[in-house]
C-alpha cells in the first residue's frame, strides 16, 4: 500500500513558497492569496502521488502559474506577465533545492550591515508594515525622505545579498 500524504504538512511545508512566486511573477497581494488558496484547494481536489519535495514544488508552482494565468485572461491583461517561461527559469534558478533558504540566508546576514534609521525603517516597514507615513513620524523625518531612506536601504541589502549568492 503506497504512503499516505500528509496534506497539512505540505500545505504547511509550502504555501509561503507559493506565495512568493505568485508575487514573483507580478500578482497583486491580494490575488495572491486568493490564487494561494485556490493551488492549494487543487492539492486537496486531486492529491499528487508521493513526490520528492523539489517535484513537488514544481507541481504547485504550475498549478499556481496557470491559475494567475486564467485570472489575467478573465480581466484581459495578459499583457502584464511578460516572458513567464524566463520568469519561472529564474525562479527556479534562485528557489534551488533548499528552496530559498540561501537567500533568505544572505538577507538576514546583509540586514546585519544595515545600520540606525536604515535597519529601523525596514524593520517598521516588513516586520510591523508600518505605512511610509508612519515610518517618517517614528524617525522624524518627512514622508519623502522616508521613501528615499527605505530605497537605499533596499538596493543595499540588494547589493548586498547579490555580492554574498555570486559564484
Amino acid at each position: 500500500m503506497a504512503e499516505e500524504i500528509d496534506l497539512t504538512e505540505l500545505v504547511r511545508r509550502h504555501q509561503a513558497s507559493v506565495w512568493r512566486y505568485l508575487r514573483f511573477l507580478g500578482c497583486p497581494e491580494a490575488l495572491a492569496d486568493d490564487l494561494t488558496q485556490e493551488t492549494f484547494l487543487k492539492l486537496l481536489e486531486h492529491p499528487p502521488e508521493q513526490r520528492s519535495r523539489s517535484q513537488t514544488s514544481a507541481w504547485l508552482r504550475t498549478v499556481a502559474r496557470n491559475h494567475y494565468l486564467m485570472a489575467l485572461r478573465r480581466n484581459s491583461k495578459l499583457e502584464s506577465v511578460g516572458n513567464i517561461d524566463e520568469l519561472d527559469a529564474a525562479w527556479e534558478s534562485a528557489e534551488g533545492d533548499d528552496e530559498g533558504e540561501r537567500y533568505r540566508l544572505a538577507l538576514r546576514e546583509c540586514l546585519k550591515t544595515l545600520a540606525g534609521r536604515a535597519r529601523r525603517a525596514i524593520d517598521l516597514q516588513y516586520s510591523s508594515a508600518a505605512s511610509r507615513a508612519d515610518i517618517a513620524r517614528s524617525l522624524g523625518m518627512d514622508p519623502e525622505g522616508a521613501k528615499t531612506l527605505l530605497r537605499r536601504a533596499r538596493e543595499h541589502l540588494r547589493q548586498c545579498i547579490e555580492k554574498r549568492l555570486r559564484p
